[in-house]
């Protein structure tokens, strides 16, 4: 269809580069899935459906996706550093659970609420507790290419030695001589060799919760190794995508690249794609700060910083509304709008779903209209093609949300469009709502069938004049977000905007 267009933005060449899978129609995706020792929160939801999203689209341009997204269940310890206690571990201290209690808990958490948002699974979910064999073996690997060296019973990747055959930072654009210039004051502070080097393997003291029996002894692996195992054991040692946060860029990506050339001589990903962050008030949103907003706060809105709660669609649209690069910060404005705007494209996807054509005597294709549903259709396909801009693509389904609620109106007559046209509109509109935007209808309270009838009795009301239960329906309705609409020769129901 449109696919030998589509163009992303590639971290790593810092610009927009044709997207070109290595083996197509196969495409291998990797991305960096939670660290799951709390709630999942707004920050969470954006690379979840950033690249629910990209997988979507594949999907739909033909390409056979295989998705890799991991479950970090160990070794991501506090700080992001290479000292200091295990975030889960730490979590199951506090809550006197063992370890895999609290990943187990937080992961079916996170499953939860991503099925809230419409996210498709991915096709492999590892952890990185299943995969310590692997991981113990790109350890061994890398210090037989001599870029590693081992520390009472410690494992580090030598950076400064990989520099001189690879590129450490060249994801991040970070200077090598001013990152080792500005870590000398933790010069004799720890055992490794150079403050930047990076912990492949760390052994456990006595008291650590969770630890492995390895040639170094008990311990367990560093967090960037782990998502160098997992998708070389699933997706090849190079492969078409790897995703992410932009958080995540540096160090973790760039740990990654620099592990991967080291022991296997290429590059992991040939595309790096990063989503911005979500802030509020400027600030990135986060569990280290302090001032995250869960997912489930946001659905039954219980946080001071909420006016009132937002659905799951509304956050999807919300977060959508932004290009992905972009920042996007959080406001109870801006979740009102989006949620107006959500119900403005599910009241029209209702409709596109019931309408049928009529052809009309005396009524001829008028050009013009049929134009522009071809242009905006194909406009939002180029601006899906264009880094996946779904704020664009969004703005040209609003275009043809007219069309559709004017041909329901009578306003525009379908015959006016021809019936190619007028069925393309219907289909592509469709098919881009609930297939590439994963947008869905969020069913009322109400159920349709009560609706029908409380419509039927509102009809006969106002033939009868009796205004006051007129009024008592719209009022009822309306404490239900349903509004009533009418119209010339019907009466129809809409979610209120």
């Amino acid at each position: 269809m449109y696919s030998k267009d589509l163009k992303i933005y590639n971290t790593l060449s810092r610009k927009k580069e044709l997207f070109e899978p290595l083996n197509p129609p196969f495409v291998g995706m990797y991305v960096c899935g939670p660290t799951v020792y709390g709630d999942a929160h707004l920050g969470h939801a954006r690379p979840a459906i950033t690249f629910d999203t990209l997988y979507r689209y594949l999907t739909h341009l033909g390409n056979k996706v295989r998705y890799v997204r991991n479950i970090t269940d160990v070794g991501h310890l506090e700080a992001d550093a290479d000292d200091g206690e295990d975030k889960i571990a730490k979590k199951a201290k506090l809550e006197q659970l063992e370890p895999m209690e609290v990943a187990q808990h937080y992961t079916d958490t996170y499953h939860r609420d991503m099925d809230l948002l419409n996210t498709k699974k991915p096709n492999i979910e590892p952890r990185a507790t299943g995969h310590i064999p692997e991981q113990i073996q790109l350890v061994k690997d890398i210090l037989a290419e001599g870029l590693a060296y081992e520390v009472n019973g410690s494992v580090y990747f030598d950076v400064l030695k990989y520099n001189e055959r690879g590129k450490y930072g060249k994801l991040s654009g970070r200077i090598l001589e001013e990152l080792v210039s500005g870590s000398r004051e933790l010069d004799g502070q720890q055992e490794k060799r150079n403050p930047i080097d990076f912990a492949l393997w760390k052994k456990a003291s006595p008291e650590h919760l969770m630890k492995w029996d390895s040639p170094w002894g008990q311990g367990f692996p560093g967090w960037h190794l782990e998502c160098t195992a997992m998708s070389a054991k699933y997706l090849g040692k190079h492969f078409d995508i790897h995703g992410g946060g932009m958080d995540l860029m540096f160090p973790h990506h760039e740990c990654e690249i620099a592990q991967g050339n080291a022991c296997n001589h290429t590059d992991p990903a040939k595309y790096w794609m990063h989503n911005n962050m979500i802030t509020i008030n400027g600030q990135k949103m986060g569990k280290s700060l302090g001032n995250f907003i869960t997912l489930q706060q946001l659905f039954n809105g219980e946080h001071e910083l909420l006016e009132q709660a937002y659905s799951p669609m509304t956050i999807r649209y919300f977060i959508l509304t932004a290009h992905y690069r972009s920042t996007l910060d959080f406001s109870n404005d801006a979740l009102k709008a989006a949620q107006k705007g959500y119900k403005k494209i599910i009241n029209a996807l209702r409709i596109a779903k019931n309408l049928k054509f009529e052809q009309e005597e005396g009524v001829d294709i008028d050009e013009n209209q049929a134009k522009q549903v071809e242009q905006n259709i194909q406009n939002a396909y180029r601006a899906m093609n264009d880094d996946l801009n779904t704020a664009q693509a969004i703005g040209y389904l609003f275009n043809l949300t007219k069309k559709i609620n004017s041909c329901f109106t009578g306003q525009l007559k379908s015959a006016a469009l021809g019936k190619e046209v007028f069925e393309k509109m219907l289909d592509r509109y469709i098919v881009f709502v609930e297939e590439i935007l994963g947008l869905v209808e969020e069913k009322a309270d109400i159920q349709y069938s009560l609706l029908d009838a409380l419509l039927n009795v509102y009809g006969d009301a106002k033939k009868n004049r009796d205004y006051d239960l007129v009024d008592q329906i719209r009022a009822t309705l309306k404490t239900n977000g349903i509004i009533v609409k009418d119209m010339k020769d019907k009466i129809d129901w809409a979610y209120e905007e």
